[in-house]
């Protein structure tokens, strides 16, 4: 990952790639070309479009898809909420207790379904036979625990729930392209690197059919140059229904991002992230862990204090001190934050 990390200009004390991910050379480049372009007129619709598509293959790798079942859009919760709109009233859905809010918000906002929360340990054997949705993030946001997708997955298959799963904080750090989920979520400004403004989302076909695109716009019909206006409703047969107009500067971006990330072996990149948090963890008297997140409680904020004035860029999640490591990361990183911890006695999880 040596090669990896001199793409980075600010790597060195970031520890932060749960938080924010970093632009890579070819991002910066990316943009630094469209701001050029844009603001010499020589910036199309057309070939913001031609990126899009370019942008849909790479997230399609990412998630192990085809390009039709790939939707682009902006934000997690706005997928979440296409599915949370389209939840007949009295459903059951199975969310994880402290979940991040895209993933659950949506579907109290609903105000007609019955929302259950579980601990995330328990979320494959709570699934019952009147749950009709299980919406969780494979890695959640304040503690780095990773789910146990392909239990998940079955139980929901069995219950004949549909399963909605945010790869928000996985997706860039590890193989994501293996879930058997029906809607699999996706913003690309953490471990991808993008500018935030792009997320995307694998659909499949059950979910094409079964989830209503609210959202729909021009951009939603099969050729999005021709449905620009009504009184028609112009949708595409395949996932790109769901499709928004896209923020034209966030995906010229975006496209460079996920191009990058999809050539990448991730296998690799996991492992690279799991030797340095292990490594952290270990220095910490923690035991190891399948994340690239650290998280421990640090209710006062010293810790994150203490990292702060070190000069590393750390975050606080639900009173908890929390660290990633990523490929613009080594082992200096970890020597870094482990020397900024050291006169701080007790750490737990």
């Amino acid at each position: 990952m040596h090669h990896e990390r001199t793409r980075y200009l600010g790597g060195r004390g970031y520890l932060a790639a749960c938080t924010l991910g970093l632009p890579a050379d070819v991002t910066r480049e990316a943009v630094r070309r469209d701001l050029d372009a844009w603001a010499a007129g020589r910036a199309t619709a057309a070939d913001y479009s031609a990126g899009l598509e370019r942008a849909r293959g790479h997230a399609a790798t990412l998630l192990g898809a085809q390009p039709q079942q790939i939707a682009t859009g902006s934000q997690v919760s706005v997928f979440t909420g296409l599915v949370a709109a389209s939840a007949p009233r009295g459903s059951e859905v199975l969310v994880v207790d402290g979940d991040f809010s895209s993933m659950v918000a949506p579907f109290l906002a609903h105000g007609g379904l019955h929302v259950r929360h579980v601990p995330l340990e328990a979320l494959a054997d709570e699934v019952r036979p009147e749950t009709a949705f299980v919406s969780y993030s494979l890695v959640q946001s304040a503690t780095g625990a990773i789910a146990d997708a392909a239990a998940v997955a079955a139980a929901a298959r069995d219950a004949g729930a549909l399963a909605l799963v945010d790869t928000t904080q996985a997706t860039g750090w590890m193989p994501t392209d293996d879930l058997d989920a029906d809607v699999v979520v996706c913003h690309a400004y953490k471990w991808l690197g993008a500018p935030r403004g792009a997320a995307f989302a694998a659909f499949s076909e059950r979910a094409i059919a079964e989830v209503t695109p609210f959202t729909a716009g021009w951009y939603s019909g099969a050729d999005p140059w021709t449905s620009c206006y009504g009184p028609s409703l112009h949708l595409a047969d395949d996932a790109t229904r769901f499709d928004v107009s896209p923020a034209w500067n966030a995906w010229a971006g975006a496209e460079a991002a996920l191009g990058l990330a999809a050539s990448l072996d991730m296998d690799a990149v996991r492992e690279h992230d799991l030797a340095l948090a292990n490594s952290f963890r270990a220095g910490l008297g923690l035991e190891a862990s399948d994340s690239a997140i650290v998280s421990w409680a640090d209710p006062t904020g010293c810790d994150l204090a203490s990292l702060t004035t070190a000069g590393v860029t750390a975050s606080g999640r639900a009173g908890r001190a929390r660290v990633a490591f990523h490929v613009w990361n080594d082992t200096e990183d970890v020597a870094l934050a482990l020397e900024a911890l050291q006169p701080h006695a007790a750490f737990a999880i």
